[in-house]
């Protein structure tokens, strides 16, 4: 992931406004790593806002070594919620998934933006237009 930094988040999941360095973290995705790596050090898996690094670039890049699967994604977004599947698994229901065998990069503005004045606004003035852009790339290599 090209993200530095993510939001912190308070006991309900809510974004505090306070941002903090990936660094020696299991947030830190600055280099390649499997996302299973360190999931295990976090109470639940993976459920946080990444903020990306500088305008619209590469926000994230995916890698399935055995299939060779390959996703680039690229965000004008401020952005990336990241989250590992943390509650797919039912042990009532055989046909569901396990726990953390997905994954989810979705962009966006922080959350809790209108609450944290030092997050990028969300506020849209009448006459104003909001445009952002995502692509997600597939291929394989």
């Amino acid at each position: 992931m090209f993200a530095d930094e993510y939001t912190i988040l308070d006991n309900n999941s809510i974004p505090t406004g306070e941002i903090a360095s990936v660094n020696n973290t299991a947030y830190d995705f600055t280099h390649p790593k499997k996302i299973g790596a360190d999931i295990n050090n976090l109470p639940n898996g993976y459920d946080i806002n990444m903020v990306l690094s500088g305008s619209y670039g590469k926000a994230a890049i995916l890698y399935e070594p055995i299939t060779g699967r390959y996703m680039e994604m690229f965000t004008t977004e401020p952005g990336l919620q990241f989250y590992s599947g943390n509650f797919l698994a039912d042990p009532t229901n055989k046909e569901q998934s396990e726990k953390h065998a997905a994954v989810c990069l979705e962009a966006q503005h922080f959350p809790n933006s209108p609450n944290e004045p030092s997050f990028p606004s969300t506020i849209l003035r009448p006459g104003n237009i909001y445009r952002q852009s995502t692509v997600y790339k597939f291929s394989a290599k």
